[in-house]
Parts: C-alpha cells; sequence; structure tokens
C-alpha cells in the first residue's frame, strides 16, 4: 500500500506527533528497479500537501521532497 491519501497522511501527521516526532519530509519515491507501484505522481504529491494543509497545523504538515543524484540537499517541492 501506498500512503496517498488526505485522510492517512493527516492521521500519521498526528500519531508521529503524539510518539514525539515532527513530520518533516514526504519524499517523492527515488527511481529505482521493482518499485515503480509506489510511486506517486509529483502533482499527485503536491495536491496531497495542498489538502493536508487545510485540516493540520503548519508544523504538522511535513515538506514534499525529492533527492537529487549529486545534489547537496533534497529539494522541497511543496509545503513551508
Amino acid at each position: 500500500d501506498v500512503n496517498d491519501s488526505p485522510e492517512v497522511l493527516v492521521m500519521l501527521s498526528r500519531r508521529l506527533f503524539d510518539a514525539g516526532v515532527l513530520p518533516y519530509y514526504l519524499h517523492l519515491l527515488d527511481p529505482v528497479a521493482g518499485a515503480q507501484h509506489f510511486d506517486v505522481p509529483e502533482l499527485d504529491g503536491v495536491n496531497l500537501i495542498r489538502q493536508i494543509s487545510g485540516q493540520l497545523p503548519g508544523y504538522l504538515v511535513p515538506r514534499l521532497a525529492r533527492e537529487i543524484p549529486g545534489a547537496d540537499a533534497k529539494q522541497v517541492i511543496a509545503g513551508q
């Protein structure tokens, strides 16, 4: 299963916070062989962040990010 519904992500963010964890990043899938069935398109990820932003305080909304090979840092696509 892929956590690609706003309801699941809202619940996950709240449960993480209750456990003392801030949900800092929501990662887009790195393109690796055999994992394409877990892929969520970038636009869908942006829409998920937009949807959960309306249901959670800012500190519980993760940043949508992707890793770029060779880059110094993750590329933030959406979120704070």
